[in-house]
């Protein structure tokens, strides 16, 4: 009530006045945009069978939410003014779903409709403009939306009538935003006024008051109630509880799978295709800056191999370049620790854990040296840099100069000066983007993987460039079915994993080309399928896919897939042991050490047996198959425990 007394009691003093829309000038009701989205969904879905297309609109409505996710998280890297506008947003939802873009006007004249559903007039604003209009001042709508100016006259004119506002500045057509405060530029330009002449209203504390009041514009906070926001939150997360129910209940009944190349084909050909269509809107979110994707050894060119294939199949448009990349922890760690970088040490001093400055030095420079004593002192990170650096490291630090040239080499021929590099890889944690990035400080480097999860409680400095597209979770929660995959990790490494070794070293031809101990990883010469079955049906699957509407085929075979998937991975069947044994894993880092998932066998004890299981790859196979009486306590009380880790740290 204070706040529009003080507007009555400037009228005249200002020649421009400028109000926010939405929850200013327009009220939003208690509705979430999630359910506002699938409120639009549902009528598209109607729509489009009246066009001869059956999609469902929780599938239309995951597919709208994750494509203007990226794009949001696009603006964000950006780090510069820019918006997301809806009708792009809309543009990507309809060639992931194999729609044509003729529909694009339709879906947002639905938008519009489905917003005039959920605003309501902020009359009394509006009399307190029509004040300011009398005493001959302009009346401009400012707003940061997706939404085009003409979007947004038609909410405003079809609440207020056509006489309350003279002109609406659209962040989505102008680029400029208010949050960035270039939009208060073009404002104050377009109209011809200086900045102390132009009164501004809104709700947002930051776009609204503080980023116009530093620009000398005189402002008017009007917040709304801070319980609003928390039932629009609550209702937002019963929508989508309420969609995982009726996911759940449309999930199909699946015929037992017999072998792993059938598990790659009905389960993890939906999955990896509905990542490879997140892949593809991460990419086109940004189509205006020069993109290359970086397919890391290992895990990324399995990846590339099925991203290549969905993108053909769907005929999606792909302005980035697409590389594959010699590159591995270790290899990121010698240009980490060139640049003495503290991330380097850190890493260090996780991969070496009670080892040497001798085992370091073997892995960073390729091969083995003849060390003076303390170099075979238990590592203490502190001092590796005086021991590389040093007199007696000059043999390592040369190799490890020479590799980290020709790295750097490759590198810079793959990325061709670009705007954007984009590594995409497996997951978890981000370790080569954190020592890339760290490397490359000029660089414009992000990551997008399958998950991203920091299970172990390490830095999150660098989460802000790393995407886990499926997943972004640290532990397994119920709640959110992908996360299932953090159960057992491995498997997904395996699916994407070819059959060769990490880079560690590298070599210059005569003629300059680069070659590394991994092989030629050239795309279209290098099979990552060979000897992987599950990768093989998984490619399968997606070229059975029909020539119309394989998104959306995919995306809706997904539902099914997730299902099954979490099943194998959590109440394994003796069958889903056999398909997803990871067998032998590799420790990487330049270090010769194997992992195998076994339990002991023979006369060990029931508590020894027990106790082994915490070191298992896959706890709940391991518990199949060496329990397989007490597996029916075991699983259940397993996943007990990981449910309430994974419920606690999303309340926390």
């Amino acid at each position: 009530m204070t706040a529009l007394s003080n507007l009555i009691a400037g009228v005249g003093q200002v020649e421009v006045v400028s109000s926010d829309v939405f929850d200013t000038l327009l009220l939003r009701t208690l509705k979430s945009e999630r359910s506002r989205i699938l409120q639009g969904e549902r009528l598209f879905s109607e729509l489009l069978k009246l066009r001869g297309f059956s999609i469902t609109a929780d599938v239309l409505a995951e597919t709208r939410i994750r494509a203007q996710g990226l794009a949001f998280r696009a603006l964000k890297l950006r780090s510069r003014p820019g918006e997301a506008k809806l009708e792009e947003i809309i543009g990507r939802q309809l060639s992931v779903l194999g729609l044509p873009q003729s529909l694009a006007a339709e879906r947002l004249r639905i938008e519009i409709e489905i917003e005039k559903r959920a605003l309501a007039p902020a009359r009394r604003l509006a009399e307190v403009l029509k004040a300011h209009r009398r005493a001959g001042a302009r009346i401009v709508a400012s707003s940061d939306t997706t939404l085009p100016s003409s979007a947004v006259s038609e909410l405003i004119e079809h609440f207020h009538g056509p006489d309350l506002i003279d002109r609406v500045y659209s962040s989505a057509d102008l680029g400029s935003t208010k949050r960035y405060g270039d939009l208060f530029d073009v404002v104050a330009k377009a109209e011809g006024v200086p900045m102390n002449r132009i009164l501004h209203i809104g709700d947002d504390w930051l776009a609204d008051v503080q980023i116009p009041s530093a620009k000398g514009i005189s402002v008017q906070h009007v917040p709304q109630p801070s319980y609003r926001n928390s039932l629009r939150r609550l209702d937002g997360a019963l929508t989508e509880a309420a969609r995982t129910i009726r996911t759940r209940a449309r999930v199909r009944a699946v015929a037992p799978i017999g072998g792993a190349a059938q598990f790659g084909q009905t389960v993890f050909g939906p999955i990896v295709t509905q990542f490879c269509l997140q892949i593809w809107l991460y990419a086109e979110a940004e189509v205006a800056d020069n993109v290359v994707l970086l397919f890391c050894a290992r895990g990324g060119l399995g990846i590339r191999q099925v991203f290549e294939d969905v993108v053909s199949k769907l005929a999606l448009p792909l302005r980035a370049r697409r590389e594959n990349f010699l590159i591995s922890r270790l290899v990121a760690a010698r240009a980490a620790l060139l640049a003495q970088s503290p991330t380097a040490l850190e890493t260090m001093g996780i991969e070496f854990r009670g080892r040497t400055f001798a085992d370091v030095a073997t892995a960073l420079g390729g091969r083995s040296y003849d060390l003076p004593d303390q170099w075979h002192r238990p590592l203490d990170v502190a001092e590796l840099f005086s021991f590389i650096f040093g007199k007696s490291g000059a043999d390592v630090l040369a190799d490890i100069t020479r590799q980290h040239e020709i790295f750097v080499a490759h590198f810079e021929q793959l990325a061709q000066e670009t705007d954007r590099v984009i590594l995409v890889d497996t997951g978890l944690y981000g370790s080569t983007q954190r020592l890339l990035a760290s490397a490359f400080p000029k660089m414009s480097i992000e990551t997008i993987q399958f998950a991203r999860s920091n299970h172990k409680g390490q830095s999150e400095d660098h989460f802000p460039r790393v995407a886990g597209l499926v997943s972004e979770r640290d532990f397994y929660d119920p709640f959110s079915i992908a996360s299932c995959v953090l159960r057992y990790w491995q498997l997904i490494e395996r699916l994407f994993e070819p059959l060769i070794p990490s880079v560690r070293t590298f070599v210059r031809g005569s003629s300059g080309e680069i070659t590394a101990n991994c092989g030629d990883i050239e795309y279209g010469v290098f099979d990552p399928t060979a000897g992987n079955a599950l990768l093989t049906g998984a490619i399968e699957y997606v070229r059975s896919l029909p020539a119309i509407n394989a998104g959306a085929v995919a995306c809706l075979d997904a539902e099914t897939a997730w299902q099954r998937l979490r099943r194998a991975i959590l109440r394994p069947t003796p069958a889903d042991l056999n398909h997803l044994d990871v067998g032998i894993r590799s420790v990487d880092f330049g270090r010769p050490d194997l992992m195998k998932d076994s339990v002991p066998e023979g006369s060990g004890s029931l508590v020894r047996k027990l106790a082994a299981l915490k070191g298992q790859f896959w706890r709940e196979g391991a518990i199949t198959r060496d329990f397989p009486v007490l597996k029916h306590v075991l699983l259940p009380a397993l996943g007990s425990i990981q449910s309430v880790r994974g419920l606690s740290r999303r309340l926390g």
